[in-house]
C-alpha cells in the first residue's frame, strides 16, 4: 500500500484543524484551498497579502505552487483547480490574473478543468484555490 504523505511547506503555518495543506499518495497530490496569506512568521496571525484581488490572487497561487513543489509536482502536473470568489463581480478581473499568471510561468497546457464557485470566506479574504495534480 502507499502511503499517504502530509505536506505543509515552510511558509505555511500549522492548519487550524486537523487537515493538511496538501496531501501526496502514490502519484496522486491533493492542494487543500488555499487562500492569500502571505508566508509564515514566527508568532505572528496569518496576515492577506492585501485588499485587492489580484494581491490575493497571486498570493494564493504561489501558496498553491509551494504545496506542490514540497509534494514534488509542478503546475504541470495539475489536472483541476477549483477557484473560489466571494464575489461574482471578480469573475473577469480573477480570469485576467489567472490567465496573465500561467502564462508567465510557462504552463505547457492549461489544467485540463477549472470550476469557479463563489462562497463566504473570512473577512478580509476574496479568493480560495485548491488544486488536484497527478504526478508521472
Amino acid at each position: 500500500m502507499t502511503e499517504k504523505t502530509a505536506l505543509t511547506p515552510k511558509t505555511h503555518t500549522t492548519p487550524p484543524a486537523k487537515f493538511s495543506h496538501g496531501v501526496r499518495k502514490g502519484n496522486i497530490l491533493q492542494v487543500a484551498g488555499q487562500v492569500g496569506f502571505l508566508p509564515v512568521v514566527e508568532g505572528q496571525a496569518p496576515t492577506p497579502a492585501g485588499p485587492t484581488l489580484r494581491e490575493q490572487t497571486l498570493q494564493t497561487l504561489a501558496n498553491v505552487k509551494a504545496i506542490l513543489e514540497e509534494g514534488g509536482a509542478s503546475w504541470d502536473d495539475v489536472m483541476m483547480i477549483r477557484v473560489y470568489l466571494t464575489d461574482v463581480d471578480h469573475f473577469a478581473e480573477m480570469n485576467g490574473i489567472y490567465n496573465t499568471y500561467f502564462e508567465e510561468q510557462g504552463l505547457t497546457q492549461p489544467p485540463a478543468a477549472r470550476t469557479t464557485v463563489y462562497v463566504g470566506l473570512p473577512a478580509g479574504l476574496l479568493i480560495e484555490i485548491d488544486a488536484l495534480a497527478v504526478l508521472g
